[in-house]
């Protein structure tokens, strides 16, 4: 008798009830996959203020930009692609993310070091963002992606998130 093709058969599944910080880390995971698409959303709309900060702490594009204006600088060849680079990296993040969003509420305690491991990489390159003189919108969102991934990772070694994980 296969229960899935007999509907007189038991069923024996048994449902889990998440503790309350696994949730609250599946949501704060989801703000952080959040906050990197609008940071690539940011840098699509702003990508002129980008390139002009950019140009400002490098010595050949600061010149081209006073000589040619922004223009010049972009035709010069030497503007980093800003765009793509955000682009695939709120893709990766997102996609990585729900994933291991998945493992980790059905109990698999190498997924919560994996999103350990991808939030500490996210705050370190926001923290590397902090040193590049970028446009105010970008330094609030790198202040509130920092907070959110130490929220993060608080719930993440909760103590009822380290009882559900060895509870499986």
């Amino acid at each position: 008798m296969d229960p899935r093709t007999d509907p007189g058969a038991a069923d024996t599944s048994v449902s889990v009830v998440l503790p309350r910080s696994v949730r609250v880390a599946s949501w704060l995971l989801a703000g952080v996959i959040g906050l990197s698409g609008v940071t690539a959303l940011l840098t699509v709309v702003l990508r002129d203020e980008l390139v002009r900060s950019w140009a400002e702490g490098n010595t050949s594009a600061r010149t081209l930009l006073e000589e040619g204006g922004l223009e010049a600088l972009e035709r010069s060849e030497i503007v980093p692609s800003f765009v793509p680079v955000a682009l695939v990296m709120f893709v990766v993040l997102a996609l990585l993310g729900w994933v291991l969003a998945v493992f980790f509420r059905t109990g698999h305690g190498w997924a919560r070091w994996s999103i350990v491991t991808l939030v500490v990489f996210a705050g370190f390159t926001s923290v590397v963002g902090l040193n590049r003189n970028l446009p105010d919108a970008f330094l609030a969102l790198t202040v509130v992606s920092l907070v959110l991934n130490a929220v993060l990772l608080f719930f993440c070694f909760h103590k009822d998130t380290n009882a559900f994980l060895k509870g499986r």
